[in-house]
This record gives structure tokens, sequence and C-alpha cells, in this order.
């Protein structure tokens, strides 16, 4: 399809992500839900076909075998020059959850928690901190394909190109090894975390956090 194509495809689809999100106000059939989903899936995959047409920067969903609290995954980032390892909580579904309650988690408990950790393989930048889920609307990949709460790639990454920029310099610089990198991005509710690696491996403990935090730093130091 042709740029301009696209350009109506995604009107249309931010058209019908509108009507989905009006139905949701009066008493609910059934459907509603998940026609609003479906909807905002549909301007996300019309925004990614128009920027890759044009050659921007977009966000697109990798495979990531587990998912985190949305409401406090508590990430820790934990690096060294070596390696670079990303913890946060799992999402945990208490089946006698009424809605009528919050409960706040205390990262110095010793009970015994779902959590991830998730090592970068060959990171070479990281960044963590701003957004947050409140202006996640604010990132410059807002509008270019990017959600909230689940983890992405970046495809033609202006961040991943003013790296390899820096690196060029280099004597022994060989263009074919940036090739297998890639941006990643991993909005959270209270940060955003970013970082430009060629791959990761995710694994699941249950188990204190401060069990966890330490397991880490011993694989830091090893």
């Amino acid at each position: 399809m042709k740029i301009p194509e696209l350009e109506t495809a995604l009107c249309e689809a931010q058209e019908r992500a509108s009507r989905a999100a009006k139905a949701l106000a009066p008493k609910h059939r059934g459907s509603e839900v998940e026609e609003f989903r479906a909807a905002c899936d549909a301007v996300l995959q019309a925004e990614r076909n128009l920027a890759a047409a044009k050659g921007e920067p977009y966000a697109v969903p990798v495979e990531f075998p587990v998912s985190w609290d949305t409401g406090a995954p508590l990430p820790y980032l934990l690096q060294n020059d070596y390696r670079t390892f990303l913890t946060f909580f799992l999402r945990d579904i208490d089946p006698n959850w009424d809605g009528s309650h919050v409960s706040v988690r205390d990262p110095n408990s010793n009970l015994s928690e779902k959590l991830a950790i998730v090592e970068f393989e060959r990171c070479i930048c990281t960044k963590m901190g701003s957004p947050n889920d409140e202006v996640l609307h604010g990132h410059p990949l807002s509008g270019n394909g990017l959600a909230g709460y689940q983890p992405m790639a970046v495809k033609n990454s202006i961040w991943l190109k003013e790296l390899e920029a820096i690196n060029a310099v280099h004597s022994c610089y060989k263009a074919a090894a940036w090739r297998d990198l890639s941006h990643y991005i991993l909005p959270f509710h209270d940060c955003t975390f970013e970082c430009v690696a060629r791959g990761f491996k995710v694994e699941a403990f249950q188990m204190p956090l401060p069990e966890l935090l330490t397991e880490v730093c011993n694989r830091l130091v090893r």
C-alpha cells in the first residue's frame, strides 16, 4: 500500500477506536470491551504500517514468556560493564480480590512472590526512568505503535543509529557487528526501561524479592 492509503487506513482505525470507546459508556451488552481492544490493536498496527512505509521508528511487540504486574512491578536494574539484569514482579491474579481494596507491596518483605529476571545479552546501553504510564503518550514512539505494559522492540531505531555512529570512529569498527543488535523498550507503571542489546533471556522465580536481588548481585560478580 502507498502512504496515502496507509494514512487513510490509520484514520479509519482511529475512527473505529473512537466509536468503540463511546460504546463503553452505556450499559454493556457483552462485546463492547472485546471490540474496544480489537479496535485499539488495529490502530497500533496501522501506525506501524505507516511508520514503516515512511522509514520512521516504530515499536512492535516481542515474544515474552511472562507478564509483569501492571500496578506495581517495581523493576530493578542491576548491571556492570559485562552483564545487565532487569527484575520485576510478575502478574499474580488473586481469585478472591473483589476490587474494594489495594494491596501495597513491601520490597523488604520476606514473603515469597512471583518474580522475573531478564538478562539482556551483549547489552551496550540502557536507560530507565521517565515516562511513567500517565505520560507515555508523550514518548517519541507514541503514535508509532508504542503500547503500554508490554515488551517491545523498536524498528528503525534512532537511538541505535546514534550509538553506532559514536562507535564508528573506532579503528576496529565493523558495521556487521551492529546488525544483530535491537532496541528494546519495556513500559512499566512508574517508569520505562530501554536498552540496546543482542537479545534477552527470561527466568521466573518464586521467592522473596531480597533473595532474588542477592541472586542477581552474585551473578554480576561471578
